[in-house]
């Protein structure tokens, strides 16, 4: 019998697995089915600084603007904010969701500036999440901007959302630092509890039938793991936070991989989404057969197992794979030069 027990930030949880932000968290069904698909915990979907700003926005129209014009108006004022299905339902559901599974509860703030809204963090915890995993959502469209700022704003806001809560805080990372370990010992010495590593921007896309600019959500491959597997490989033994990887889950196998890297947890979205979320016991039931075949008792036996060698160099011992790879790629015939 395989050992799945795992740990992250802290949390004990039964299997590696994560379920990550998707539409299946927006209902109270769809939770219990990933909960009952086997996955050792889920995070909700996020909770937007838009929605927190757009209810404050409300609630000033509602409470003064009115109430000077038009007592009467304040008649209706308590129905109007329990209808309010932004940051409250959230609220409410994160609530329902918790008392209804047996399995961690992640809840998730998407935001991109230091304000009022990372407030929405004790609130959170106090509707029962088990940690909060923060998603920094920022892309810096004006050139201008320097990337010591960029990074500055990243620290800022986890440490806005660190100081309001006492459950675990998970950082969620794009890769597109000038140096991604960097910002990531940043956020570890600053107190992260866990790094999750990586989000996926929404990239564009152009119609040219009606010539207009288009948001594209795709569900990610496995090809888009390499990225975050790579680094999670290059920061274990480096940061003491959790790593978490996001992306590129199609089979067992990528799980395997994930934890070779040394992930502590392996989440997936778009499995889970093409399959449903019993998927999961799919998922889990190839990695035990994987395990078995080779000997492997528990995933802790083989976490990190082919993370990056602990070196002083760790630049050059990228380059010599790399120059590796292209020799064997001449060999083949396919250069891509």
């Amino acid at each position: 019998m395989i050992d799945f027990s795992t740990e992250y930030m802290g949390l004990a949880l039964r299997n590696p697995l994560v379920a990550s932000p998707s539409p299946l968290s927006h209902t109270l069904d769809g939770i219990r089915r990933l909960a009952d698909g086997g996955v050792g915990a889920i995070v909700m979907f996020s909770l937007f600084e838009e929605q927190v700003r757009e209810r404050a926005v409300r609630t000033y129209h509602l409470v003064d603007d009115p109430a000077e014009s038009f007592p009467e108006a304040l008649d209706y004022f308590p129905s109007v904010v329990e209808e309010d299905p932004g940051p409250q339902g959230y609220l409410d559901l994160l609530e329902r969701a918790v008392s209804a599974v047996d399995i961690p509860v992640i809840a998730s703030l998407n935001g991109v500036t230091p304000g009022g809204w990372t407030d929405y963090a004790r609130a959170m915890q106090d509707a029962g999440a088990a940690a909060i995993e923060l998603n920094i959502y920022y892309i810096p469209a004006d050139p201008e901007i320097p990337g010591p700022d960029v990074e500055q704003r990243h620290v800022d806001v986890f440490q806005r959302v660190k100081a309001a809560v006492t459950v675990p805080v998970a950082v969620k990372l794009k890769p597109y630092f000038s140096s991604p370990g960097a910002i990531a010992l940043r956020l570890d010495e600053a107190g992260a509890d866990g790094l999750v590593l990586f989000n996926r921007f929404i990239y564009p896309d152009i119609d040219l039938e009606r010539l207009a600019v288009l948001p594209m959500v795709e569900l990610s491959s496995p090809a888009d793991a390499r990225l975050p597997r790579t680094w999670i490989a290059l920061l274990r033994g480096k940061v003491r936070a959790s790593l978490a990887a996001t992306t590129g889950v199609e089979v067992a196998a990528d799980l395997a991989r994930y934890l070779l890297a040394g992930a502590d947890v392996v989440m997936t979205t778009s499995a889970l989404l093409r399959h449903g979320p019993e998927y999961a016991t799919e998922l889990l039931d190839g990695l035990s057969r994987w395990m078995m075949q080779r000997g492997f008792g528990a995933v802790d036996e083989l976490r990190g197992m082919l993370s990056a060698p602990d070196i002083t160099d760790r630049a050059a011992y990228e380059r010599a794979g790399y120059v590796t790879a292209m020799r064997a790629a001449n060999a083949g015939g396919y250069a891509p030069w």
